[in-house]
């Protein structure tokens, strides 16, 4: 509000061009529908700005860079890219030898652009947010299978068609075996066909598949691949054909997520809306609060021995964080872990979590969102500031000349 009152002001003032820099946009997160009755506020924020009459708009790294198309007005949308690949150049040892990750699917663009300028390789930490509460038995394609006949019961129901060559031949009748008639459900592939496929596979087995690590994570945390979960061990039952549920062994948490889960059904469920692939802190956090206790943690990529960039445009909540610290350390091996990204929220706790994670090195933020002196003095250890005020001020004196500002996009190699 601050911020149109004084647009409407210099406005008022007969003023002959409004530049309004923002090096933070506000509500940039809610660029889209999360919902079918939501509302796409950083829109109607642009539209504010462009009825209160700002000719122009500067900002940093936006969170969706399709969000310039909400304005009716040019937009010079920076990148702290280059600022903090001269940082990584200068302060960290061994910059060469380090890998650059992403914590989410939805961040892989801004970490392969990163890893490009500083020609180094980049991996990927992918969380299942299907993994908690999974309850097999519901599944309609195994009550498919498991349906599809019974032992016990009905021979007559297990019968399926001969094919035509068997029914020439004469041979359906002598193929059944204690009384048992075969069916296409149960497939018998013969030795010398296994020995085949068994071969064929060690042939093609690509050595870069040894470099897909997984974990589990109970509530945010990094737990053990023996950890027993509650919320599992309260699922994990079968029914009987009695009607009573009797508990069964947990699977092991690696192959259970073999296994789909499409046909787990949730009515209050929303629809994925979300067409990066990578969901937000926010989204995130929900999850693992209220609905999945147990999610599936995947890093693909080596870093073992070296150091790592965990790299995304803002820091807001520190459970993707410190989740993706952990996995890269513990299951990786990693040596040094950087937790780098344009705007340091910190909501919350989240800058003191990120402090006592003994994972995490150091946490690399800009100056475009103001931290409170008292977070910055408990964290300062650990908290590298960057300032972005020459590369704004370079803009906006470009801007009120009428100069260029494509050189502002290159990379600095001093």
């Amino acid at each position: 509000m601050e911020l149109l009152i004084m647009i409407s002001a210099c406005k008022g003032g007969s003023a002959n061009k409004i530049t309004a820099v923002l090096p933070y946009f506000p509500y940039c997160r809610q660029s889209k529908k999360k919902s079918h009755r939501g509302a796409i506020t950083a829109r109607m924020l642009a539209n504010l700005l462009s009825m209160a009459g700002v000719h122009h708009i500067i900002t940093v790294d936006l969170h969706a860079s399709q969000m310039q198309g909400f304005f009716g007005k040019p937009v010079d949308n920076l990148y702290a890219e280059p600022l903090i690949a001269r940082w990584i150049r200068h302060h960290v040892p061994n910059w060469r030898e380090a890998v650059v990750v992403s914590k989410n699917p939805g961040g892989t663009k801004r970490v392969t652009s990163l890893a490009d300028v500083l020609k180094l390789n980049f991996g990927i930490v992918t969380t299942d947010k299907r993994r908690g509460n999974i309850n097999m038995s519901a599944s309609t394609i195994l009550n498919g299978v498991d349906g599809a006949y019974d032992i016990d019961g009905d021979v007559e129901s297990a019968r399926t068609i001969p094919s035509s060559e068997e029914s020439k031949n004469g041979s359906t009748a002598n193929s059944q075996v204690n009384g048992v008639h075969p069916s296409s459900s149960v497939d018998v592939i013969p030795s010398s066909l296994m020995r085949n496929l068994g071969q064929e596979s060690e042939t093609t087995t690509d050595g870069r598949a040894r470099n897909v690590i997984t974990g589990r994570l109970f509530r945010g945390q990094l737990v053990d691949d023996d950890f027993s979960s509650p919320s599992l061990s309260m699922t994990a039952s079968t029914t009987t054909l009695s009607g009573e549920r009797e508990p069964e062994p947990l699977q092991d948490p690696m192959s259970a997520s073999v296994f789909s889960t499409s046909s787990h059904f949730s009515t209050n469920a929303e629809p994925n809306l979300d067409e990066g692939g990578g969901a937000s802190d926010e989204e995130e956090d929900a999850l693992a609060e209220h609905e999945v206790a147990e999610q599936m943690i995947t890093l693909v990529g080596n870093v073992k021995d070296k150091s790592v960039f965990i790299v995304d445009d803002m820091i807001d909540k520190a459970r993707s964080w410190i989740a993706a610290a952990e996995t890269v350390v513990k299951r990786g091996g990693a040596k040094k872990v950087y937790c780098i990204a344009t705007h340091g929220l910190f909501g919350d706790d989240c800058l003191q979590e990120m402090v006592e994670c003994d994972c995490i090195d150091y946490v690399v933020v800009t100056n475009s969102y103001p931290i409170e002196p008292e977070k910055s003095k408990m964290a300062k250890r650990k908290l590298v500031i960057l300032d972005i005020s020459p590369l704004l001020a370079e803009a906006i004196r470009r801007n009120h000349y009428g100069e260029s500002v494509s050189q502002l996009y290159q990379q600095y190699y001093d």
